[in-house]
């Protein structure tokens, strides 16, 4: 069973396999606790009201733009499958923005501008990758970059050197600011914010929010400018 994020669950679906919905047919939106467990997302079977097993199905999970109300652990969210990949704070499953043209742009142009210096340097570029900030924390920036050594563990728990949230349209700000002063509290030394749609940059530091005209890495010859990123927007 896959979780995917969807705008709804259908209803007809449910019907037909004769599923407790446990909200009437007028809600067109489905409580996650209500209809589908957390052990259905974690790959349990889905049975019907009289105990059968209706048979293989795919679970389609209704996620909106913020977290959900079904308490889950962590180590169900690691073995849970997105269609985009979603981030897990303090038990709640917290759907991320889709990536349009334009951030995808932007995102390539970085590793680009990145990948020039991975043979001479010791920095190590992924992007989309789960880091473990927290016990119960799991964040995953667009483009994060560790120095010295490439991390050993497949979610690492140790902060890289650089941490690059690029805005996108849908993107909350308060959400936002809660996700990069999280990066601060952990130890991320850099953490740095490019707004496409503005066409700014921005350093997160313990001052908040600070508009640049650059953003440089300290000890390496490397620097992102709105020249670079922006010019073809």
């Amino acid at each position: 069973t896959d979780a995917r994020f969807c705008n709804n669950v259908s209803h007809s679906f449910l019907q037909r396999r004769g599923l407790k919905t446990g909200c009437g047919w007028g809600n067109r939106h489905y409580s996650v606790a209500a209809v589908f467990s957390a052990r259905i997302a974690s790959k349990w079977p889905i049975y019907a009201s009289d105990g059968r097993n209706p048979g293989p199905a795919r679970a389609m999970l209704c996620f909106p733009q913020m977290a959900t109300n079904a308490q889950i652990t962590a180590e169900q969210y690691l073995h849970m499958t997105f269609e985009h990949d979603a981030e897990f704070v303090h038990g709640e499953i917290v759907e991320r923005s889709m990536p349009d043209r334009i951030h995808s742009l932007i995102q390539f142009l970085i590793l680009m501008a990145i990948g020039r210096l991975i043979q001479s340097h010791p920095l190590f570029p992924y992007p989309e990758l789960r880091l473990r900030l927290e016990p119960r924390v799991f964040r995953i920036p667009d483009i994060s970059v560790f120095g010295g050594q490439a991390p050993r563990e497949d979610v690492p728990s140790t902060p890289p050197l650089l941490v690059i949230e690029i805005v996108s349209k849908d993107d909350r700000h308060p959400n936002l600011m809660q996700k990069l002063d999280e990066y601060r509290v952990w130890g991320v030394p850099n953490i740095w914010v490019v707004d496409p749609l503005n066409k700014r940059l921005a350093l997160y530091t313990a001052l908040g929010l600070q508009n640049v005209s650059s953003l440089a890495l300290a000890d390496y010859p490397f620097e992102l400018t709105p020249g670079i990123l922006f010019s073809d927007l």
